[in-house]
């Protein structure tokens, strides 16, 4: 099966938008996300809406957990608390049921997906190979799919050896078929590898191959949604910088 896995989505929807024009050019047969369709960005709902349009499967963050009210606004940085708590006020209520139907994990047959890591798939971020080795122990598949970080890596652990792992650029693709692996898409929304392009991934699990992608979005008219909603200014200026 032929997956494109986003993650991060953060109410950016003119990154979401650009991902999807690009994702229709690629004949997915389905499509899944990692969680945090809002969070720092102005259109969360638009962002939802095409959630439940598009995705196949979508994973619960921390941002949809807080502005559903199952986690406290004050366990978030002060932008993120301020974006949070006016999400969860001005989002339509139809689009804040669809968030609590969600789950922070799920195990497919093939593969694991987890908003975080296997080990806390609310919170941890796993940015360090000790960290990866501990996820790698833990995760319930093979090869398992986390977002949460903000950005595109890859951990791997062949059999018998101590595990690596490199932050991933657009257009490099890995070979999954061979021992134990956990991928980061990288983020739609709000990437923080100092590229402000879109980042997600298409994962083949017939071939086991997985082909990290950037994408081109409307930054500037990102930041204005940000600003347009009276969020913080740093929110809005970040995005250019992907940071």
């Amino acid at each position: 099966m032929k997956i494109a896995v986003l993650s991060d989505i953060h109410g950016n929807r003119h990154a979401l938008q650009a991902v999807l024009t690009e994702v229709n050019k690629e004949a997915v047969d389905e499509i899944w996300c990692l969680g945090d369709l809002v969070g720092y960005g102005g259109d969360p709902d638009l962002c939802v809406e095409l959630a439940r349009a598009n995705f196949a499967i979508c994973l619960a963050g921390n941002h949809d957990l807080a502005a559903r009210g199952d986690l406290a606004f004050e366990d978030f940085s002060v932008g993120a608390e301020l974006a949070a708590r006016w999400t969860a006020e001005t989002m339509r209520p139809d689009n804040l049921a669809y968030l609590k139907q969600l789950k922070s994990e799920r195990i497919e047959e093939d593969l694991a997906l987890y908003h975080a890591s296997p080990r806390d798939p609310i919170w941890e971020y796993v940015l360090s190979t000790l960290l990866a080795e501990l996820c790698l122990d833990s995760q319930a598949r093979r090869v398992a799919l986390i977002g949460h970080s903000h950005v595109a890596l890859s951990f791997n652990r062949p059999a018998g050896e101590p595990a690596t792992g490199e932050a991933r650029r657009g257009g490099s693709e890995v070979d999954v078929a061979e021992g134990e692996w956990l991928l980061n898409p990288g983020s739609v929304g709000q990437p923080r590898d100092g590229d402000p392009r879109a980042a997600w991934l298409i994962l083949d699990s017939s071939r086991w191959s997985a082909d990290f992608r950037r994408t081109e979005y409307d930054v500037e008219g990102a930041a204005a949604a940000i600003r347009a909603a009276r969020l913080p200014e740093s929110l809005a200026e970040r995005l250019a910088y992907g940071q």
